[in-house]
């Protein structure tokens, strides 16, 4: 970055990056697995569960996220297998950022463990490498967790540095420098570019980002509408998108409950309110275009006596059918068989669409396949007249933040 009475005029973004956090958490929580292989799986005690996230010495053995426990384990014996727990892997973001705020104000949680720092009013006091040093240090030393930092101009540059270098970077991109360090880079590896955007990409000749850098504008916005001329855009450094401290507060929980026309132990009526429930809320959840990982049930008795239960979950719930299934779950687990007089569902834990991905489910994956025929449709629609003519619920991206486009 430069200093001097130019600094005054520059942003100086960071994008500070949780290395495997889940694992990192565990290990900070368990000393003894220090430098030993840890996998977070979802039903860690069954052989068909999920790897979700693994150490740096998991994946040297070959360990990878979607993963079942049982395969990884054939690739390395001696893994350590760990359940998530959600309550400690929130506590400590919220001790992170946290942390971040000491330094600026102007911090955006981008997810639980990532999150974007402007600190361009520091610069003139402080070299921002060196600040990113001692953000870095103060990480290591009070949270015992690694993390890599990306400082740039703006938040997709400061984005792409921080996964430049993985564990304990500290990676620079300048404007200056895009031709030798971001143009050189399969398209795959630029950030808002998932596997279906890469297939077209290359279809269209475009092989590298510097390809899409220097590809003339009007065939990218004829070929891929808005999002391309986005990604066009960031490819040659260009993302005027400020850091948004509310973005992440903004979401709190979205809920409905319904008091029942009279008190029932109705099977039919019961799963009838929570369809009506389900979809209500799928409605507002595509409204503000977030993915939730948390649902909470409210059971009220004929007695008044009130009941509520809350699970959170490793894969993003945006559906209707995910909803409902999850919150009848909820319900038949902990329902005492009494009349019931009132229930309700609620949604927390958000995320923004553009930012949420999806893991290899083993129970999901045939549902995935099913939905592909459509989504090629969508994006034949798209592509002939342009972005938006037709979207997908769970693709929506959230426009009003200007969010980079995912199709992961």
């Amino acid at each position: 970055m430069q200093m001097g009475s130019t600094a005054k005029k520059t942003r100086v973004i960071f994008h500070v990056d949780m290395n495997s956090f889940y694992a990192s958490v565990e290990i900070a929580h368990h000393p003894e697995w220090k430098g030993m292989p840890l996998a977070i799986a979802g039903k860690a005690e069954e052989r068909h569960g999920i790897i979700v996230t693994s150490s740096y010495e998991a994946r040297k053995m070959g360990v990878r996220t979607t993963m079942t426990v049982r395969e990884a384990r054939l690739k390395c014996p001696q893994l350590i297998v760990k359940h998530p727990d959600f309550e400690l892997y929130r506590t400590t973001s919220d001790q992170l950022f946290k942390m971040l705020k000491t330094y600026t104000p102007l911090v955006e949680k981008a997810s639980i463990d990532e999150g974007y720092m402007d600190v361009s009013h520091l610069i003139p006091l402080i070299d921002p490498l060196k600040l990113a040093k001692e953000l870095q240090r103060r990480i290591f030393c009070q949270l015992h967790l690694p993390c890599s930092i990306g400082i740039a101009p703006n938040k997709f540059l400061a984005k792409t540095a921080s996964n430049m270098k993985k564990p304990m970077g500290l990676t620079v991109l300048r404007k200056r420098e895009l031709s030798e360090k971001l143009w050189p880079l399969p398209i795959g590896e630029m950030h808002g570019v998932g596997p279906k955007s890469e297939e077209r990409f290359h279809k269209a000749g475009i092989q590298t980002v510097g390809d899409l850098a220097k590809h003339e504008p009007g065939e990218i916005a004829e070929w891929f509408g808005v999002p391309g001329k986005r990604l066009l855009e960031r490819a040659n450094g260009i993302d005027d998108r400020a850091v948004d401290p509310e973005a992440w507060d903004r979401y709190k929980s979205i809920g409905h409950s319904i008091t029942l026309a009279r008190d029932t132990k109705s099977d039919a009526i019961i799963r009838q309110t929570f369809d009506g429930l389900s979809k209500k809320l799928e409605s507002k959840i595509k409204l503000e275009h977030v993915v939730c990982y948390e649902i909470t049930v409210m059971i009220r008795y004929q007695d008044w006596k009130t009941v509520t239960r809350h699970m959170s979950s490793i894969q993003p719930i945006r559906s209707k059918r995910e909803i409902m299934d999850d919150a009848l779950d909820l319900f038949y687990k902990h329902w005492s068989g009494g009349a019931v007089r009132l229930l309700g569902v609620t949604l927390s834990s958000f995320q923004p669409v553009s930012l949420s991905t999806k893991q290899l489910d083993l129970f999901s994956y045939q549902d995935d396949a099913r939905n592909e025929p459509l989504i090629n449709l969508i994006d034949r629609i798209n592509e002939k007249f342009g972005d938006g003519a037709i979207r997908q619920a769970g693709s929506l991206i959230d426009q009003r933040k200007n969010s980079l486009p995912v199709d992961d």
